[in-house]
């Protein structure tokens, strides 16, 4: 059973004050992720929307210990903390629980940029969590397509629209083997916090995907976050699911999309409501590019559905 919202614990990590935008989904799924980790923990931050919000130093608007670091190295930089405590506890020089570790990066330090410490991080199994907090694009910067924009979106470096399909991350950490793979958002605060809960309790690597929708990139109304996030997963455009130990489930609503209970909500309905895509449904191969995300989304939860058949 999902954790309800109300039962949610009242602790704060995320401190009033901070400089995210109104409406912004990585401050909402941080103040989830804070109730779930409580005040024992490391924050590691590559160059991203939450380091320009997180306000001046010395005083911070998380209340974690927070590091900044490089935009490459998110996987390496937690590794390296993690270690480090592991020696002091060793030496008796750090008393009681060990914090958990845990790296807060964009789609651009994880997709792209940071993916190659990322990757070797898992490949050794290092005892952190990793966050991609994914608003599908470099939107710190200016709104830059990444790997994660997904086929037909606006950005300034696709001004005609991207013509590529997004790439599935979470899948890519998955095949490396590592214990806890996630994927969530904002609409569904109860399963991001449970997803949350059982990363910290597991030793070694754990990568959690959050769809953060970006009004500013996507270009919609700064109060429709949330219903933003809720469309996505019901037209299969994000699909939430976990794997513990290479084992997929997939979670409500999108376990009864995979198994046919019920038929994913339109693409063009969730479209709309973007302006990234108002070249897309404007122009005269509108519907034919339209298409193509459709399909896009056929096939990965096709594909989704079948990988989930495979265990270790």
């Amino acid at each position: 059973m999902t954790t309800s919202i109300k039962k949610l614990p009242d602790i704060e990590q995320v401190l009033s004050g901070n400089g995210a935008c109104g409406g912004c989904p990585a401050t909402m799924a941080l103040r989830i992720v804070g109730k779930a980790l409580g005040p024992n923990a490391i924050m590691l931050l590559t160059p991203a929307c939450s380091v320009a919000s997180m306000g001046m130093t010395p005083k911070l608007g998380y209340n974690w210990p927070c590091i900044n670091i490089c935009f490459a190295t998110a996987g390496s930089s937690a590794s390296g903390i993690t270690h480090a405590i592991e020696i002091m506890k060793e030496k008796g020089r750090l008393q009681g629980d060990l914090p958990t570790v845990f790296s807060w990066a964009g789609d651009g330090g994880t997709y792209d940029i940071g993916f190659q410490a990322l990757s070797a991080a898992a490949e050794r199994n290092d005892n952190f969590i990793h966050f991609c907090y994914n608003n599908e694009a470099y939107s710190n910067t200016g709104v830059q397509r990444s790997g994660a924009t997904p086929r037909g979106s606006y950005t300034t470096t696709t001004p005609t629209g991207k013509r590529h399909p997004k790439k599935n991350m979470a899948l890519l950490m998955l095949e490396h083997n590592i214990p806890y793979v996630a994927t969530a958002t904002v609409a569904y605060p109860g399963d991001l916090y449970d997803k949350v809960v059982k990363a910290k309790n597991t030793p070694g690597m754990k990568y959690i995907e959050i769809l953060s929708p970006c009004y500013l990139g996507w270009q919609f109304d700064m109060p429709e976050t949330v219903q933003m996030s809720r469309m996505a997963v019901k037209s299969g455009a994000w699909l939430l699911w976990e794997a513990e130990n290479g084992k997929i489930t997939f979670n409500n609503p999108s376990s009864q999309i995979i198994s046919g209970k019920k038929e994913p909500a339109p693409v063009d309905e969730y479209l709309m409501k973007q302006g990234r895509f108002s070249r897309l449904l404007k122009g005269p191969d509108a519907e034919s590019r339209i298409a193509e995300i459709q399909g896009d989304i056929n096939r990965e939860i096709a594909f989704m559905r079948e990988r989930a058949k495979i265990t270790y």
